[in-house]
């Protein structure tokens, strides 16, 4: 038996309703904040995440699936959204507006690493892109916006944790006084924060391996070494977020795994002890540099993204089901082969008008039919056979009710209207009769 690679999985009728809400109601949000959608290649050139060595982190030099296509060219799949969204504002040229350029995005993401609950080697990310003016208030729309989403689909408990990387300057300024005390403790390191030191010693400061080292938990923070235009800009973030009463905490040894961030870092925290590692739902930040780094013009950005498995484990922990339970508007019964062509122009019709409706395809007895259509949960049950179509009607069963009445066949759809909206406006009254 030929089974799915390792890493990756099968979202199954019922869990891709759950993925399908999620979708609508982020869609929603995005909206309502003037993100726009795009849509880029799943696939990009190799040098689009390889940037000459400018990103150390394990993302990019251990974990990107690289291939040669048929023309000899080395091809990446994405790993990550962001790379790709500026590639395409560049090549597109979105900013000869000189506006903002607010865009969201949506798709599989692949990372060659270890599987684990809530991490897979192909997942779907959900991502927000803004592209303008070096604002504080820009980084607080990202950050925001975030919070709306997850507001939108019930999680609660939510806190931002954050910290300033500072600019060009204010990094420079404290690469200097990381490798100074990291050279004095480099026995203390594991060997991948050995080669960080001379690549990009901030990396070292979110090693997994070294996380509870006092070595790193002493290092210096990035806070003293700020400049006074990097400390203005995160203080008026911190600002904002107190004006909009989001809860945060200021996290110094926060520095984010990709190399392009600059100034604003950030993770939301869905605060679980059933999630326990997995409890950072969202994360992203500023880069400063990126869209020249990949040919545009020098413009900032700010971004964030989070995968949507993610988001499904912290609703599941909270108990929230975004989904009501499969259902159609009716299921028709048929008797006999004449009834089952009658009842194929039927369903035909049915649908052209929006119903949701459905009929069995074998040759089932009654009984069958019956379960069938409680298995997909139908508002009605329509039967037809031989007596109705001589007489052009058609049997027609409320399962909430028990009632039982028969329509003129050319009709059913004008009833059935009547009676959805009846029962979707009666409170719930129409069920008692069922359990009564």
């Amino acid at each position: 038996m030929i089974t799915k690679p390792k890493g990756t999985y099968d979202i199954l009728p019922e869990e891709s309703l759950k993925w399908a809400k999620l979708e609508n109601v982020f869609r929603r949000v995005c909206a309502i904040c003037n993100y726009e959608e795009i849509r880029t290649p799943i696939f990009e050139q190799y040098e689009t995440f390889h940037r000459d060595n400018k990103d150390s982190s394990d993302m990019v030099n251990k974990e990107t699936y690289d291939f040669i296509d048929r023309g000899e060219r080395k091809m990446t799949l994405r790993p990550e959204g962001t790379a790709g969204c500026v590639r395409a504002y560049v090549e597109n040229k979105l900013y000869v507006n000189n506006k903002v350029t607010k865009l969201f995005y949506y798709g599989p993401m692949f990372r060659y690493e270890r599987p684990q609950k809530g991490r897979y080697r192909q997942f779907y990310q959900f991502g927000l892109e803004a592209y303008g003016p070096k604002s504080p208030y820009l980084d607080v729309d990202i950050i925001s916006t975030a919070i709306m989403l997850f507001k939108a689909i019930g999680l609660k408990n939510l806190r931002v944790r954050i910290n300033s990387l500072g600019d060009k300057e204010s990094r420079d300024n404290y690469r200097d006084v990381l490798v100074k005390y990291f050279t004095e403790n480099i026995d203390s390191l594991c060997a991948d924060c050995k080669d960080r030191l001379t690549k990009n010693p901030l990396r070292i400061l979110d090693c997994k391996v070294d996380k509870n080292n006092d070595v790193l938990l002493n290092a210096p923070q990035i806070g003293k070494y700020l400049n006074n235009q990097s400390k203005e800009h995160f203080n008026k973030v911190l600002a904002l977020l107190d004006e909009l009463n989001i809860e945060y905490v200021v996290d110094p040894h926060l520095v984010r795994g990709l190399d392009y961030y600059s100034d604003t870092v950030f993770e939301v925290e869905y605060i679980s002890d059933a999630l326990g590692n997995q409890n950072v739902i969202c994360a992203g930040g500023r880069y400063n540099d990126l869209v020249k780094d990949l040919g545009g013009p020098d413009i900032p950005g700010v971004g964030l993204a989070f995968g949507m498995d993610r988001i499904l484990l912290a609703l599941a922990n909270e108990g929230i089901n975004i989904v009501n339970p499969k259902s159609l508007h009716y299921f028709l019964i048929t008797l006999g082969e004449e009834a089952k062509e009658a009842g194929e122009k039927i369903i035909y019709n049915s649908r052209l008008k929006g119903f949701k409706c459905d009929m069995s395809y074998q040759n089932a007895s009654l009984k069958a039919q019956f379960k069938e259509a409680d298995y997909n949960n139908a508002m009605f049950t329509l039967i037809l056979g031989e007596d109705e179509l001589t007489n052009k009607k058609i049997n027609v069963k409320n399962n909430h009710t028990k009632e039982q009445v028969s329509i003129e066949i050319d009709k059913i759809n004008e009833y059935l209207l009547g009676e959805i909206n009846k029962c979707q406006n009666c409170g719930g009254k129409c069920h008692e009769k069922s359990t009564n």
